[in-house]
């Protein structure tokens, strides 16, 4: 079964989060945070910091690993493995234009708002472990009373 490893980064500026719409596999438009894949002779850090100036135009400094997320899915019939490093990154610079030819969209999101958007179970779980390793507590949204 082929593998495949790729590095990314959740960038984060205050209490908000950096996201990019994408299209998936299944040409599914959907949030999700920057990554790709490591290029020959680089290390997987070097990988996540590139992959989030390329896709977003932002320039970040990592502040620590994440996690390392592993999967598998169907590319032309063949069955793939895929780990992905995860990496906490702090935004520095705004450094170019996001990459539009591979993102459909960047945006800097509330911790809330980025729980809501962002589609794989694993993205969930990144915004919830560096909510928690920001300080941040997330708020849920406010129940209303449908009883009048």
């Amino acid at each position: 079964m082929p593998a495949e490893f790729s590095c990314g980064g959740v960038a984060v500026d205050g209490r908000k989060v950096l996201l990019v719409r994408v299209d998936n596999l299944k040409n599914r438009k959907v949030w999700t945070f920057p990554k790709g894949h490591v290029e020959c002779g680089e290390t997987p850090r070097a990988a996540a910091l590139r992959e989030v100036l390329e896709e977003t135009g932002y320039r970040c400094k990592i502040l620590r690993p994440l996690l390392r997320v592993r999967y598998c899915f169907m590319m032309n019939r063949v069955l793939i493995r895929k780990a992905v490093q995860w990496y906490l990154m702090s935004a520095v610079s705004r450094a170019g234009k996001p990459d539009f030819a591979e993102i459909e969209d960047v945006m800097w999101v509330s911790p809330e708002k980025a729980s809501l958007l962002v589609h794989y179970p694993s993205d969930k779980k990144l915004v919830q472990m560096v909510s928690a390793l920001c300080g941040w507590t997330i708020r849920q949204p406010e129940q209303t009373n449908s009883c009048g």
